[in-house]
């Protein structure tokens, strides 16, 4: 579907550049939703860090992310951006926001549609905002992170660009944990397996709670359980070419997992937790396996080799590519246009 006459703003975060330099998931996805539409011939503008690199047309009132510059006050950020982004709203066709709930206050402000992709709800504080503002439009990334009452269009999983991680044939013998440090994301869990099960793991990431990982995390790290920190894509290959497996033991649901995608398309097998959208994003048994704790974890290691790696990368391509995303982004796009027009006669 090619419409060139079709302006859309994409509006991602400014706590990192789009794409992000290291982690950033939000980011991630609307540099990809912003360059999938440029390939097939949509106008788009993204409105983003300056120093963002992408291919549509950049619009930043923010020289870098707040996340990356401590001299930056990260609401004064979010407020400039997202005021700039809605003070330009009549320019456009749609306005498609990956910025939670504080976009949503602006709305009702412009007469453009705004299309709101929910990447997860960060506590249910903020949702007497969504409550507000239920009759939007919505998308959910996985079936399982839904709230009640919103006017969801459609689920669209996120879609990462295939080319940045090639397939790694063999694989290694370390365990990997790609993340976020924090309980969320179960790291002290993925230790536990690697002591258990006797194999080495490597812990990649932005350290996000501090007395957690000095608590629970730096007191296992040695020789054989290592923390590396931050790493970009060419540092997630370098784990995928050594992975056995990515430990994604998560301890609340998890809303989508751009992880695991990233890890399956380097055909490298998940654990995860069963738990949210991990039975979406992970086939059990084919691309990785769903457990319910620490022993199932160590019990599903040995069941590796089963997993063809091929197949883990050729699902990603079916399903979670930014081709697939995309297209199904301009449905949800024709949706919105179909009835605002019906609105208007």
């Amino acid at each position: 579907m090619t419409t060139p006459h079709r302006k859309v703003a994409i509006l991602s975060p400014v706590a990192w550049r789009t794409p992000p330099r290291q982690y950033g998931a939000w980011e991630t996805v609307a540099s990809n939703i912003a360059e999938g539409l440029v390939s097939r011939g949509w106008d788009v503008t993204l409105f983003a860090t300056r120093d963002s690199v992408t291919r549509a047309q950049l619009h930043a009132v923010m020289d870098r992310g707040y996340e990356e510059d401590p001299t930056i006050d990260p609401k004064v950020a979010e407020y400039l951006h997202i005021s700039e982004a809605f003070e330009h709203a009549a320019e456009f066709d749609l306005i498609h926001s990956h910025y939670d709930f504080m976009a949503l206050a602006h709305t009702r402000l412009v007469k453009t549609p705004v299309l709101t992709t929910i990447h997860g709800f960060s506590s249910p504080r903020i949702m007497p905002v969504y409550d507000k503002y239920r009759d939007g439009y919505f998308v959910s990334v996985s079936d399982s992170d839904r709230a009640p009452g919103l006017n969801y269009l459609a689920t669209v999983y996120n879609g990462i660009d295939l080319s940045l991680y090639p397939l790694q044939d063999r694989g290694g013998d370390h365990l990997i944990f790609l993340g976020r440090i924090h309980p969320d994301k179960g790291v002290h869990l993925a230790i536990e397996v690697a002591r258990l099960s006797g194999r080495p793991l490597l812990i990649a990431g932005i350290i996000q709670d501090r007395t957690y990982f000095r608590e629970q995390v730096e007191p296992h790290l040695d020789e054989t359980i290592r923390y590396i920190g931050p790493v970009d894509v060419a540092g997630k290959n370098e784990l995928f070419a050594r992975a056995r497996a990515l430990l994604h033991l998560n301890t609340i649901p998890e809303r989508f997992g751009l992880v695991l995608a990233e890890a399956n398309a380097a055909g490298v097998p998940v654990i995860a937790m069963d738990l949210g959208s991990c039975r979406e994003v992970i086939e059990d048994g084919q691309t990785g396996f769903l457990v319910n704790g620490v022993h199932e974890a160590v019990q599903a290691l040995s069941r590796v080799s089963e997993i063809d790696r091929a197949g883990c990368r050729q699902r990603v391509q079916q399903c979670f590519s930014i081709e697939t995303m995309v297209a199904s982004y301009e449905q949800v796009y024709r949706t919105i246009f179909d009835l605002e027009a019906r609105r208007r006669s």
